[in-house]
């Protein structure tokens, strides 16, 4: 009953962080920037937001988006991170789908243990790596964006991505975890069952030695 309960709030952890990617990759509000001096943005209240998809001036009496549609022309950190957060949402799907039919409670036609721990396995590795791309493009992209301008805060879509790839990382290692304790156990089993049989074997016993003398009595 345990190892099911750890498998679930890991399925469950790996797919609340791949809404919270989905989130994060769907929404332009990553970093807060200013094209002039903290204090001059301050006094114009002029800010921008920036994405993965668009490029945003906010004001009080304005607020006006533009598309950052030259893939060519866009900096090599922004590129990188459109890349590994699609390559992130991509993976999500068959790996909660490989999780979920990797439970207990879960059956299907033709189905053992061996089938449902390589599927535990492959579900936990596609978490992982979902959690790597989500926090290289997270962590690369205010970076880059700090260079390029003036960073001033991050946006909620930017702490959305830290969240979903901080849950991928616990779902999958909860999965793996669970898949570890489960060859185990397997195997344990495995070789009790060896060991019992090889001991219950009876061993041919010797005749008696005056069982000659009690036929020939």
């Amino acid at each position: 009953m345990a190892h099911m309960c750890r498998h679930f709030t890991g399925c469950m952890s790996s797919c609340a962080g791949w809404v919270g990617l989905i989130v994060a990759t769907a929404t332009n509000d990553w970093v807060t920037t200013c094209d002039y001096s903290v204090a001059t943005c301050v006094r114009l209240d002029e800010l921008g937001t920036q994405g993965l998809w668009a490029e945003c001036v906010i004001a009080p009496a304005l607020y006006h988006c533009v598309s950052l549609s030259q893939v060519l022309s866009l900096p090599a950190y922004i590129q990188t991170s459109r890349a590994l957060m699609i390559i992130a949402c991509l993976l999500g799907l068959p790996a909660i789908l490989l999780v979920m039919m990797s439970l207990p409670c879960v059956r299907l036609a033709n189905d053992s243990s061996a089938i449902k721990r390589r599927r535990a396995l492959v579900g936990g590795v596609l978490s992982l790596v979902m959690a790597v791309c989500g926090i290289i493009s997270t962590v690369w992209f205010p970076i880059g964006t700090n260079q390029e301008k003036g960073l001033m805060a991050f946006g909620f879509s930017l702490y959305a991505g830290w969240v979903g790839s901080g849950l991928c990382l616990v779902g999958g290692s909860i999965v793996l975890c669970c898949h570890g304790s489960d060859a185990a156990r397997q195997t344990n089993r495995e070789n009790s069952f060896y060991y019992s049989r090889k001991a219950g074997r009876a061993a041919p016993m010797d005749p008696p030695a005056n069982h000659g003398k009690s036929v020939h009595v």
